[in-house]
């Protein structure tokens, strides 16, 4: 069986797949990965399935040492990726198709847009499953542990699928500016004033550093509760993935896919589905506004 053998894992990677959704009443989050149209993208493009397990790295410096044969596509945040054969560098360009010739290391360098890559290997990565899924939760210690360096992450079989022959997709990189979020009213909104509302869909908000794939928490100025709320706690009740929770200093929070699936920290509001996978290229000190969302999604 062919494998990927881990030379350098860099800050933090992540072996994930779309996740184990339906397992709160467990106490289990979905989790899965954070750029779900990243994930899928770089799946189709190696012809898996697209909820095969690939990987997540954050912040670049990965290095893969790849087997003959391999079919690999990275997507999401765009870096100066290097493949290295036989002593020939190649640059790698984004949302592409590569096959390796011969025994080859795959270097994600330096990330120039964007925070987080998925790396998807034709086959995808056979390592065992937990609770039906690949991934790994963070929060709950669930899944794969962090890659580190000498792991070898075996490949399944051959795909039905064949790779595709259009193997480039012409996808923008990630903004570097201002990320716009759709919102909608939470269901404890109205433990809040007409202000606060106002401050949350007309301020600029800030991305912490002190984000990860439990919540991106955003900076800004303090949203407050109505006066008859204040000091109250609220009993625990369940989470979503984008619930925007306002903690007891006025700051708001969003859930990202290894979110808790309960919590005491009134919901606000609530990112829609159609932005939620923007939140995984949220760079810290990248600025972000909130919009209250039309239609369905």
């Amino acid at each position: 069986m062919s494998a990927v053998r881990v030379i350098d894992s860099g800050p933090l990677a992540l072996v994930q797949d779309l996740g184990r959704p339906g397992l709160a009443a467990l106490g289990v989050s979905a989790s899965g990965a954070f750029d779900r149209t990243a994930h899928r993208l770089a799946n189709r493009l190696v012809g898996n399935p697209e909820g095969e397990a690939a990987i997540e790295s954050a912040l670049g410096g990965l290095t893969l040492a790849l087997p003959a044969g391999a079919w690999f596509a990275v997507t999401g945040a765009w870096s100066d990726t290097v493949l290295v054969t036989e002593g020939r560098r190649t640059l790698v360009e984004p949302h592409t198709a590569t096959i390796v010739d011969a025994p080859a290391e795959l270097h994600l360098g330096t990330l120039t847009r964007g925070l987080r890559s998925t790396i998807a290997l034709r086959g995808g990565l056979a390592v065992p499953a937990v609770l039906g899924s690949r991934s790994r939760d963070t929060l709950a210690a669930l899944g794969p542990a962090p890659l580190r360096a000498g792991d070898l992450l075996p490949l399944g079989p051959e795909p039905r699928s064949p790779v595709p022959v259009g193997d480039l997709v012409p996808v923008d990189p990630p903004t570097d500016g201002v990320v716009e979020l759709g919102v909608r009213p939470g269901p404890r909104h109205d433990w809040f004033d007409a202000a606060a509302w106002s401050l949350l869909l007309t301020s600029e908000w800030t991305t912490s550093a002190r984000s990860d794939r439990t919540g991106v928490r955003l900076e800004g100025p303090a949203l407050d509760r109505v006066g008859d709320l204040l000091g109250v706690e609220l009993a625990s009740e369940g989470m979503l993935r984008g619930s925007i929770q306002v903690s007891p200093d006025g700051a708001p929070t969003v859930l990202g896919p290894d979110h808790p699936v309960t919590g005491g920290y009134p919901v606000i509001a609530v990112v829609v589905d159609a932005s939620l996978d923007r939140l995984a290229q949220l760079r810290p000190g990248q600025p972000v506004r909130l919009r209250l969302a039309t239609g369905r999604r």
